[in-house]
């Protein structure tokens, strides 16, 4: 089986205007915001799938921005954030859920399915019924698109930030604990947009790499 394909957006859109796959990016990250990706198909766009999209971890980063582009030409995609300072005061599963809405709050929602990757279902209440696949961004293309979405948006957006920090690194690592991260961590301290609830281990003992 070529993954990821539209069966189940397919058996959806029977009885649904659109199919808006979720998925997010940056859950794990030590630095910077979370970024949920909401991409919306139709039944028009069910033979129009990009050939090489695929769940955004096996795209090759120079590829994932070309990518996109033609992800939004396919359909409408919409990318939400939850600033660190949410995430830090909230917690992570309420800034996801914030940062989802968001990416929500431009679409119509009537007679539209959510189709949200993961084992269970951390939006709760969207205004649009929802349905949960475990590796939906690997196996379905409106999730795969909603992936990418997010991934090129929060990529942006930490090499951005990098240009003020540079000594992080975040033009590379985006933000997440590759080791140079760590080190100069370690050796700087924290900026303002690290979550310092998440950086314990890495200030109080410098061996600590997670």
């Amino acid at each position: 089986m070529t993954y990821p394909s539209l069966d189940l957006e397919r058996e959806l859109l029977a009885n649904y205007r659109f199919v808006i796959g979720i998925d997010e990016v940056g859950r794990g990250a030590l630095a910077g915001p979370v970024a949920v990706g909401a991409f919306a198909l139709s039944s028009d766009g069910l033979d129009f799938m990009p050939s090489t999209l695929r769940d955004s971890k096996l795209v090759p980063e120079p590829k994932r921005k070309p990518l996109a582009v033609e992800v939004a030409t396919w359909g409408t995609a919409r990318v939400g954030f939850s600033s660190v300072q949410v995430i830090e005061q909230k917690g992570i599963n309420s800034a996801l859920r914030l940062a989802a809405l968001d990416s929500l709050s431009g679409f119509e929602l009537q007679d539209t399915i959510v189709l949200l990757d993961g084992s269970h279902n951390w939006l709760g209440d969207c205004g649009a019924e929802v349905v949960v696949r475990v590796k939906a961004d690997r196996d379905c293309g409106s999730v795969a698109g909603a992936a990418i979405s997010a991934k090129v948006a929060r990529d942006e957006l930490m090499t951005s930030l990098s240009k003020d920090f540079p000594d992080y690194g975040w033009d590379s690592n985006k933000g997440y604990a590759a080791p140079s991260h760590i080190k100069a961590l370690q050796s700087m301290g924290p900026s303002q947009h690290h979550r310092l609830s998440w950086l314990t281990k890495i200030l109080g003992d410098q061996t600590a790499l997670f």
